[in-house]
């Protein structure tokens, strides 16, 4: 069986050092149901080419020791004797194909790269090819679980004989997937879903196979329209197993979701009409924080209510970060951030610049001190009014980073929401939400007695009439200043 990844990014060539293989050569690694090889039939800097072969030996996948013998899945039934020898699996994608993906391309597939690791997290113009693949569902679910992950999708029914047309087409496809994608999701994307297009898994599924399933899927499965049909294949259909991912894949959506990262803004004059297309909100919230913290050069960063782990994700992409800290009183939310982050699955030094600490905000932490910035992104709001006092006093008055970031929604930018009734807060846990001379009150008031300047943003549309949906404080530290006296606890 065979899959091609071709690449036109200049210099193409660098698509070796993606995948830890070099161009020039041909490598060969021996897996549990045959050999693997991979070779480049085109190494120019216009274009390369990488091709994964897997030569699968059937008497491997036959007898007591073989995967798809009896009561294995994949086993063929007991009155085809033949069939163990006699089958598709040399030949067709399946998990066999997805299983040596894992083990050939194991550092691509974390997206790890020594020597083009700012490559690696860089989205670049890819090919796929897999010109035999078993698709129980045909080319139409090749596009629907394809398409959503912004691939061009080319499925082209293989007929069982080209001499003979009346017979009607076969159970595979030939698949072609074009775009613009990071290397490694890419890799992740047909680690997962080839097994399920295949509907069979050619090794016994057992439960560790949910956590390989959610790294896999990391920032993908979760919302994808298809993530139930896609959890049940890829768990072999086993009730318990797919129960459990689909749980924990809820649970990330609940920790991840949020009501004020629209795709589609409402117009101007808070019609809805006209709406256009953009970024979410909460990207650009994310953006304009690093851009703040690039702004007074920190590299030693606390996330304080980092929540399932977003903007971690994005401070880990960065290595002028040297150290990051996510904080959270849940330690179910870290956990849920852990796997997020892929923390098992990260190289020791960039694993060693990342930690999780279980906190209250609202208590003094000594932890806490002597970083560079503070973030406390989309958080005041979910504190109760009466405790706010608490929150500053352990952050601007005990922690005391060099700099700290607010970011909060403005209350007036409500009215542009469609569907948002009047006096309903954006989230169902905001205890409030502030307008813009509120905000600009409570951080100057909180500047001034413990010792910072402040200056005010907003993120996304500005709006003549109401202003930007959230609005962002960058704090700075005066170095001499010290917290006025008679500070509320």
């Amino acid at each position: 069986m065979l899959i091609t990844v071709s690449t036109t990014h200049r210099p193409a060539t660098d698509l070796g050092y993606l995948l830890v293989k070099h161009p020039d050569r041909a490598h060969s690694f021996e897996m549990p149901t045959g050999t693997a090889h991979v070779l480049f039939p085109e190494a120019t800097p216009q274009r390369c080419t990488a091709a994964l072969l897997l030569d699968v030996d059937p008497l491997r996948l036959s007898g007591p020791k073989g995967r798809g013998g009896k009561g294995q899945p994949g086993a063929m039934p007991d009155d085809f004797t033949l069939g163990r020898y006699v089958n598709d699996r040399p030949y067709a994608a399946s998990s066999l194909l997805a299983a040596a993906l894992a083990k050939v391309f194991r550092s691509a597939l974390r997206g790890d790269s020594k020597d083009r690791a700012e490559l690696s997290a860089t989205a670049i113009p890819l090919e796929v090819r897999v010109p035999v693949l078993r698709c129980r569902g045909g080319a139409e679910l090749a596009d629907r679980l394809f398409t959503p992950l912004g691939w061009a999708v080319t499925a082209t029914a293989i007929p069982l004989d080209e001499r003979f047309p009346q017979w009607g087409d076969s159970r595979y496809v030939d698949l072609a997937l074009t775009g613009t994608v990071r290397l490694a999701d890419a890799l992740n994307h047909l680690y997962v879903l080839l097994p399920v297009l295949d509907d069979a898994k050619h090794y016994w599924v057992a439960p560790d196979e949910i956590d390989k399933l959610l790294r896999a899927g990391s920032g993908w499965l979760a919302d994808h329209p298809e993530h139930g049909l896609i959890t049940r294949r890829y768990l072999a259909h086993r009730r318990a197993l797919a129960g459990q991912a689909l749980a924990r894949l809820a649970e990330q959506r609940l920790v991840e979701d949020d009501p004020e990262a629209d795709t589609v803004e409402p117009s101007a004059d808070g019609s809805g009409a006209d709406e256009v297309v953009r970024k979410p909100l909460a990207v650009e919230r994310r953006a304009a924080v690093l851009a703040a913290l690039a702004e007074v050069g920190a590299t030693r960063v606390l996330d304080l209510g980092c929540g399932g782990g977003a903007l971690l994700g994005d401070l880990a992409r960065d290595r002028w970060f040297t150290e990051i800290v996510g904080v959270d009183v849940s330690a179910r939310v870290l956990e849920l951030a852990e796997r997020r982050l892929r923390l098992d699955r990260l190289p020791e030094r960039q694993r060693g610049r990342i930690k999780l600490w279980q906190s209250a905000l609202t208590y003094r932490d000594d932890r806490l001190r002597g970083f560079d910035a503070a973030v406390l992104m989309e958080v005041v709001e979910h504190v109760d009014p009466p405790r706010l006092p608490a929150l500053a006093d352990a952050v601007f008055g005990h922690a005391r980073p060099g700099a700290v970031v607010v970011t909060t929604p403005n209350v007036e930018y409500n009215v542009r929401y469609e569907g948002l009734a009047p006096g309903v807060h954006r989230h169902a846990d905001h205890r409030f939400e502030w307008t813009r001379a509120e905000f600009t009150r409570w951080a100057t008031e909180v500047a001034g007695r413990y010792g910072y300047t402040v200056g005010f943003t907003g993120v996304g549309d500005d709006d003549p009439q109401v202003g930007t949906p959230t609005q962002l404080a960058l704090f700075t530290r005066a170095e001499t200043a010290r917290p006025t006296e008679g500070v509320e606890k």
